[in-house]
């Protein structure tokens, strides 16, 4: 190449590289001194051509470098192997540091003739940032890691072999880093979770949902088992690709065992709350009825010395007629509450009910307590016993009265609610009918017990701790739910939630009851009855109830007696009380009679429903205790046809 030709190949290569600025391309001599610069060169190291030709490159080393000798290493080994590559620490012109990759190759001319080296830097501070950034992080995270004793943190091998191990996984699982790295997970599972195959469908579940979590026992190195919680999560790479599981185990025992020990502990409060209740229970019945009995019992005493004519025997035999309505009423409200009270279910508009309830325990308030009604216009029609919803409102505003004994107001509010399901599960819709007073409150601490039976804030002799032992049962026994709110100082509201009948929807058989006519007084003819009653006493007073209204009637004292009888005898009606002891009780007697006498007219009497309504909707009922006004009205309505008194809605 002639001399034009190669200057003109120079010329080229200096173009290029004065075209490349992000890189510092430079020639240097036998000696490292520099004897070519570029534009690239002047832009990463500062230094203008005029600047640093014939410079010994070492200029661009730090201090350090340069005293341990690593321009002259760097030529000898470009020399030595045709070529060095190195990255480090590199000073500017004006002093600053720049972190460079540098290459550096011995140049040979034509004829093989060694004349320097080409030097090729590229500033990559940032990068080298950015990757001590990513290695600083990831050493932080290595000793939060390694830190963290409450938790088992490690990584598992997409089949499951243990990667890594943490100072928490140590405490808690009992392996050092040496006995477990290498290993399967599926060590520290039970030997029933590995024989069902846990560890395989944990691993499987995270690789294909991302996530897999759960609770259950686990397995320590000394063969102690411990409550864990464990989650697993899948790790992909940027492909998408699983490359392992990160797995967080956390040691529950001691919370576990001190949930269980705050459920028995919540058990044996409640076991003996329920004894409490039954202690007030008993205690309660126990002292109402002496009082009752002990009316009864001297009534007796007195009555059997006086002559038949003294005028004080009426007196005395009131007295223990008002003694006996006091027990039939407690014995009422217990029924009521333990929802086996029977009731009779009644289709009545919302508001006219409310409004009657209204009128009558507005009797029983004073002056100074003023009653508010707000009802909703266009009250549904509710489902309920009449009665029972008379008598608990009137239970709810006796409370109310007792807790504003200064005055105040008693506000009756209802509304319609249409929701498929009330606050406890009962089926809706319903119509709320809620009391609200303005009286002293109920303490939050007892703001739970007041609808135990017997249960009362009130003085001794001030109240029997049964009005709202009332409402609970009537309530719930209809198909509806109580709830109670109060503040001390701010009143009470108790609502009542009660099944209702909306608007368009028609009203069937089942839904509602016949017309008063169905309650026709009076003997409508002689009747052959046979009672059946295991109690002696109570079937020979009914008996004579019987015979004193016109009828002739047979006591027996048991079913076989009955079917004896009625194989002996004809008779019009069969009266029989529903629990007996035996093996054929009132409603096993009352069906084989109609299988075996079909005519013959049936009426149950009992004082404890249960299921009752449920199991024989096609049996008149009688509810004891009854008198004698009552006992002729339910025969005459069996024998005459229509439902007869007790009977509830569903018969």
């Amino acid at each position: 190449m002639d001399l034009r030709g190669r200057t003109a190949d120079l010329g080229v290569y200096r173009l290029l590289a004065d075209a490349v600025r992000d890189y510092a391309i430079y020639l240097l001599d036998e000696e490292g001194r520099v004897s070519t610069w570029s534009a690239g060169a002047e832009r990463v190291k500062g230094y203008r051509a005029e600047e640093v030709l014939g410079q010994h490159f070492s200029i661009f080393f730090t201090e350090e470098d340069r005293r341990n000798g690593l321009p002259n290493y760097a030529l000898a080994q470009a020399r030595l192997h045709g070529q060095f590559e190195s990255e480090g620490w590199r000073v500017r012109k004006d002093g600053s540091r720049l972190w460079a990759m540098a290459v550096v190759a011995p140049v040979h001319d034509e004829s093989g003739q060694f004349i320097g080296f080409a030097k090729v830097t590229r500033d990559i501070t940032e990068r080298h940032a950015a990757q001590q950034a990513l290695l600083e992080s990831e050493r932080r995270f290595r000793l939060l890691v390694q830190g963290v004793v409450d938790y088992a943190i490690f990584m598992l091998e997409p089949d499951g072999t243990i990667a890594n191990w943490n100072s928490g996984a140590r405490r808690i699982k009992g392996y050092e880093d040496s006995e477990i790295v290498g290993r399967h997970f599926s060590e520290f599972y039970t030997p029933e979770d590995r024989a069902n195959g846990v560890p395989a469908r944990a691993l499987r579940e995270a690789e294909l949902t991302g996530r897999f979590e759960a609770e259950g026992w686990r397995v320590r190195k000394n063969g102690t088992r411990f409550w864990a919680s464990v989650v697993i999560d899948a790790i992909r790479d940027e492909a998408g690709q699983l490359i392992g599981f990160a797995k967080v185990t956390r040691d529950l025992t001691e919370r576990r065992e001190a949930q269980r020990a705050l459920a028995d502990a919540r058990e044996q409060l409640v076991q003996a709350q329920k004894l409490e209740a039954l202690g007030q229970l008993t205690g309660g019945v126990a002292h109402d009825f002496n009082n009752i009995l002990q009316v009864i019992t001297a009534g007796l005493a007195i009555a059997e010395k006086l002559p038949p004519n003294d005028p004080r025997l009426r007196e005395i035999h009131q007295e223990m007629r008002s003694a006996a309505a006091r027990g039939a009423n407690l014995t009422s409200q217990l029924l009521a509450f333990s929802r086996r009270s029977p009731i009779r279910m009644d289709v009545v508009p919302g508001a006219d009910a409310i409004r009657q309830a209204a009128s009558l325990f507005s009797r029983t308030l004073p002056a100074n307590i003023r009653v508010e009604l707000d009802l909703e216009p266009g009250l549904w029609p509710m489902r309920i016993d009449v009665s029972q919803f008379e008598l608990a409102m009137l239970n709810l505003a006796v409370n109310a009265r007792d807790a504003m004994p200064s005055g105040g107001e008693l506000r009756v509010r209802a509304w319609n609610l249409d929701t498929a399901r009330g606050p406890q599960g009962q089926p809706g819709p319903f119509v709320a009918v809620s009391l609200r007073d303005t009286g002293a409150g109920i303490p939050e601490e007892i703001l739970t017990r007041v609808f135990e039976p017997f249960f009362t804030t009130k003085p001794l002799g001030k109240g029997t701790g049964l009005g709202l032992s009332q409402v609970h049962g009537f309530v719930n026994q209809s198909g509806g739910t109580v709830t109670v709110e109060s503040k001390v100082g701010e009143g009470t509201e108790i609502t009542l939630l009660l099944p209702a009948i909306p608007a368009g929807k028609s009203i069937t058989a089942a839904d509602g009851r016949a017309g008063p006519e169905e309650q026709r007084a009076g003997l409508a003819r002689r009747l052959a009855i046979l009672v059946v009653d295991d109690d002696a006493a109570v079937g020979r007073l009914t008996v004579g109830m019987l015979e004193g209204a016109g009828h002739k009637a047979r006591l027996t004292l048991n079913a076989r007696e009955a079917l004896q009888a009625l194989e002996e005898e004809q008779f019009d009606l069969l009266l029989s009380d529903v629990v007996m002891p035996g093996g054929m009780g009132g409603v096993e007697l009352a069906r084989h009679v109609q299988r075996r006498w079909p005519d013959l007219p049936v009426l149950l009497a009992t004082g404890y429903a249960g299921n009752l309504a449920e199991l024989t909707p096609d049996l008149p009922r009688l509810q004891k205790p009854f008198t004698a006004i009552e006992l002729v009205g339910a025969i005459n309505s069996v024998v005459a046809g229509p439902v007869a008194i007790g009977q509830t809605a569903d018969c």
